[in-house]
């Protein structure tokens, strides 16, 4: 989810720990539980800091071991020793507890949209992505405002919370039943299929959706239980090809492809040398792909520059390349 659900659903979690009679008995304690469950909530996207190293850095490693098992059981260690610091009398087992919740709510929620993560690392490191809810939903962020408008003027707030939680525990349900209708649809058209890779949108009832077979990637859109097709490639295996392995030799394509499961190349001839190019196929909008990694090399395959990340114009893209391409000189 977005940094700002992951705030309010921090605060909501420090609301609900109104109902620990160990900790409501103390505003002091309740205070301290706020900040941890607010930490917390934020812990395990402090890997954000890698974008300040570079695009490929961060692909590899967002939401990766900072969203591991390890990690969610030293997160909750480390955020509630700091907070205990401050307020030692309060239960450390209590603290530890609810500030656990909160990192393990922000890793659970994060696995029901199409970016996902590594959650079950490092026993498999394979991205767990459901694809149910979009990155930012505005019916839960809007729920966690419209709850705390109540708690302002009056409402308990461990009910309060409480209801919002249980309402929103249907609210996933129901989207991953519609989730489910989505992809049973596409089965009917694709029965041998063998991978869909679906990504939810504001539209409850628009999704977009890669199609894979044994020979071709169908780019669809579900809208209204009615699958539209946009463009269809061949699925095959990276080609051993010269100029394509010397590619993945770099870090920006290396990173992409540790991440993105399905993706099209284009290997095109330039005046001084070639460019390859990879092209993630979950995240069409308005008839771009915005998530690419681009390589470019001179005749003989030495690379000069490349790029990988979230581009939203060709214009962009090359302003990106040229940047490279100037850092390594």
């Amino acid at each position: 989810m977005d940094t700002a659900t992951h705030v309010v659903m921090g605060i909501g979690l420090g609301g609900l720990a109104a109902l620990d009679p160990v900790l409501s008995e103390s505003s002091t304690s309740m205070q301290t539980v706020m900040v941890a469950a607010i930490i917390g909530s934020q812990a395990p996207d402090f890997d954000t800091v890698l974008k300040l190293k570079n695009n490929a850095v961060y692909i590899r490693y967002h939401r990766g071991p900072t969203h591991s098992i390890p990690a969610v059981l030293l997160w909750p260690l480390i955020v509630a020793g700091a907070t205990y610091a401050f307020s030692p009398e309060i239960s450390f087992l209590h603290l530890w507890i609810w500030t656990f919740l909160a990192v393990f709510l922000h890793v659970f929620v994060d696995i029901f949209n199409a970016y996902g993560t590594q959650a079950l690392s490092p026993f498999n490191k394979r991205w767990v992505a459901y694809g149910v809810i979009n990155i930012f939903d505005p019916l839960i962020f809007f729920a966690h405002i419209f709850a705390f408008i109540l708690w302002r003027y009056g409402t308990p707030p461990g009910q309060t919370m409480l209801i919002l939680y249980g309402g929103l525990i249907l609210y996933y349900i129901w989207r991953c039943k519609a989730r489910n209708n989505v992809i049973k649809r596409a089965s009917y058209f694709h029965p041998n299929a063998t991978h869909f890779f679906i990504s939810p949108t504001f539209n409850w009832n628009r999704w977009h959706l890669v199609i894979r077979t044994k020979t071709q990637l169908h780019v669809t859109e579900s809208r209204k239980g009615k699958l539209r097709y946009f463009e269809t490639y061949p699925f095959e295996p990276i080609p051993n090809d010269e100029i394509i392995n010397q590619a993945r030799n770099d870090r920006n394509l290396a990173a992409f492809l540790s991440f993105s499961p399905t993706y099209r190349w284009v290997v095109k001839e330039l005046e001084n040398g070639w460019e390859v190019k990879f092209i993630d196929l979950r995240y069409r909008s308005k008839g771009y792909y915005p998530f690419v990694a681009v390589v470019r090399m001179r005749r003989d395959l030495t690379i000069y520059t490349s790029y990988t990340g979230w581009i939203y114009s060709d214009e962009s893209l090359e302003k990106k390349l040229r940047q490279g391409e100037q850092l390594s000189k």
